[in-house]
């Protein structure tokens, strides 16, 4: 079949990879413009695309599908279009090009965590078990019949990060076997079923650790917002970045915030029981490990985060 490719970020890639792998004609890749990366904001291609040209794959650079995009697809006559968190809608005039219609790769079981940050939102809430699905692509949020399904469970240690990154390639064989059975004719379309959750895309102030939260709460939005957007917490009006932080049930009784040593320990204050910080990077300097950072405080006594 001929397919075209959607997707933007790193966890995309996989899936192109694995239809190249599997025989299928990609015959162009819709991808988001190049964008500023880094501190001297470099344009830089999207992981999707650098992908593409390596592969020598036609590339249409579009923030969204509008009726040039769309005349676009159209002249390359996909059978199919598969997408993996492109980042931008999909509008009907363009759903209805390919005989096949539009595949999703979606990370999460739907319908739980319908939008952009599935995997995020599963961590922060604490979900045992989640996975991936493709369905059948729709006007509407991540509302289609579902093809295919995949299970993973979720770690205690897992960020979003490393989380994402297992279901990436699970989920880039899930695609192609979709793709396949679409093709033979063997897929069949099964309505959502179950409890609706959504999952709109995170923002810094996601990141914001509260301190009075349960230990447990705090670990998991940390480990949710990591790689992006970050945990921080605030110590004199500055931003501290956080990298995940690990439950202390056994130390010592601390308020709120409060930052204490125990041993070789950084532990910090919840609603419940401390945690223990593991790096952190304070503002305009590199990550550390938070024993580096105590180590260069005055006093931890008078360090409460806010």
């Amino acid at each position: 079949m001929r397919v075209l490719f959607a997707g933007t970020p790193a966890v995309a890639v996989p899936s192109l990879n694995a239809l190249i792998d599997a025989g299928f004609d990609v015959v162009a890749v819709l991808t988001r413009p190049d964008a500023p990366i880094g501190r001297k904001r470099v344009l830089t291609p999207s992981p999707v695309a650098a992908r593409a040209a390596e592969l020598g794959i036609e590339i249409i650079h579009a923030a969204r599908v509008d009726a040039d995009v769309t005349a676009r697809i159209a002249a390359v006559r996909p059978d199919v279009a598969a997408i993996v968190a492109y980042g931008g809608l999909v509008p009907r005039v363009a759903l209805d090009i390919p005989p096949h219609g539009w595949i999703n790769l979606h990370f999460s079981l739907l319908p739980a965590w319908r939008g952009a940050a599935p995997v995020q939102r599963s961590v922060i809430a604490g979900d045992d078990i989640t996975g991936a699905v493709t369905f059948q692509l729709e006007e509407g949020l991540d509302t289609g019949p579902v093809i295919g399904t995949l299970t993973e469970p979720v770690r205690p240690d897992d960020t979003s990060g490393t989380l994402l990154e297992r279901l990436s390639h699970s989920g880039a064989v899930l695609l192609a076997q979709t793709l396949s059975a679409v093709g033979s004719g063997a897929a069949s379309p099964r309505p959502q079923q179950g409890e609706v959750s959504l999952a709109p895309k995170l923002t810094i102030e996601d990141g914001r650790i509260d301190w009075s939260e349960p230990a447990l709460a705090i670990g998991r939005r940390a480990r949710g917002v990591t790689p992006e957007p970050g945990a921080w917490t605030t110590l004199d009006g500055q931003r501290l970045k956080l990298e995940p932080v690990v439950p202390r049930p056994e130390g010592p009784a601390l308020v709120p915030g409060a930052v204490a040593l125990d041993g070789r320990n950084v532990l910090v204050g919840t609603g419940s029981h401390p945690v223990q910080l593991t790096r952190v990077q304070p503002s305009g300097k590199k990550m550390m490990s938070a024993a580096d950072w105590a180590r260069g405080q005055a006093s931890l006594e008078s360090v409460v985060f806010e």
